[in-house]
């Protein structure tokens, strides 16, 4: 397990640094920063000035370079620069410091705040939203494969094929539209939802308020592909499973059908619908950015998209790292899960 769970991490690490090497090279050439920090009427000098304290005078390699040694746990700084960024972690040496450290995902161009801390505030509204999705997802997913399965070959067994086939063919960008513009503006009346809001509102007189209502079509929406995955895996799953021998050596014994169903044959079932789960939450994080981009939800994706407006590279990179390590962590989770629930697995 041990030896299994280094591997997938040294793998993780291999990913994270192409994923940093194809960010930082795909978001060359898009313009100019400083002139976005400066606006449109700053004069030359003030624009170097800026270019030189974002390091952006800098040839690419070697800001590329820079780069890399902030967001890596063990990099090299001097006493100026730890000082002025406010590292935190186990620093060894007199003048230049071998740093033990959290990475460093400097500071946002345009607010000028830490990049963590924007993240930070962003990851909770990002995190209940896929939690919410998913739970949606599994639960009915694995309710309506159940049903469709029992029920083979009937009418009910078709809807919920068909029914999955749409939501699978239906990019979530779309039907975030079209759910926001039916339920959250044309029937707003009847349905009390609105086209945008975050968990958390302000109120002039009554302060932070929670507005979970804002949080129903954005979780509808980003829940239907990976519900018309749970629907059909655990349909295809549970008919295996059913025509078993010991599914029938429990009919015999008298056992009911509830009992056979969700006791015996449900249980066996769940192997890849377990996988799908985690690896689709992991999936979920990342199909978020155009969700909370269309429903103005506060979250990791909504301050991902506004930072690319605005060539706001720190927030970029920062929020891309942020995900793709949650990826990388929820299917090494995955791994370690299917093994569990199914001694058969070896993890090596």
């Amino acid at each position: 397990m041990l030896r299994f769970i280094t591997r997938k991490l040294v793998y993780g690490m291999l990913v994270l640094l192409g994923v940093v090497i194809l960010v930082f090279f795909l978001f060359q050439g898009f313009g100019d920063p400083a002139r976005l920090v400066i606006g449109q009427t700053g004069d030359s000098a003030t624009i170097n000035n800026i270019r030189k304290e974002l390091a952006l005078d800098q040839p690419k390699w070697k800001q590329f370079v820079l780069y890399l040694n902030d967001i890596s746990p063990i990099s090299v700084y001097s006493k100026e620069d730890i000082a002025t960024r406010e590292l935190k972690g186990i620093f060894i040496g007199t003048d230049t410091k071998l740093a033990i450290k959290f990475p460093y995902l400097r500071r946002s161009y345009q607010t000028r705040k830490e990049v963590s801390s924007i993240l930070m505030e962003a990851l909770p509204g990002t995190l209940v939203l896929a939690f919410t999705a998913m739970f949606i997802a599994t639960v009915l997913g694995i309710l309506l494969g159940v049903l469709a399965a029992v029920k083979q070959n009937t009418w009910m067994d078709t809807s919920a094929v068909f029914a999955s086939v749409l939501g699978i063919s239906a990019p979530s960008f779309f039907m975030g539209i079209i759910l926001a513009y039916l339920f959250g503006f044309m029937l707003s009346d009847y349905t009390g939802l609105h086209m945008t809001g975050s968990l958390y509102e302000y109120d002039v007189f009554e302060g932070k308020q929670l507005q979970l209502q804002n949080l129903i079509l954005p979780a509808i929406t980003l829940g239907i592909r990976p519900l018309a995955i749970i629907t059909q895996l655990t349909r295809s799953a549970m008919l295996d499973v059913l025509s078993m021998d010991y599914i029938r050596t429990a009919y015999a014994k008298g056992l009911s059908r509830k009992a056979v169903v969700f006791k015996h044959a449900l249980r066996n079932a769940l192997n890849p619908v377990v996988t799908a789960i985690t690896g689709w939450f992991a999936e979920l994080l990342a199909g978020a950015f155009f969700v909370e981009y269309i429903f103005g939800w506060k979250g990791i994706g909504k301050v991902t998209v506004d930072a690319l407006e605005k060539l706001d590279f720190p927030v970029v990179m920062g929020s891309v790292l942020l995900t793709a390590t949650f990826f990388i962590m929820v299917n090494i989770l995955a791994d370690i899960l299917y093994g569990v629930i199914d001694p058969r697995v070896r993890l090596h």
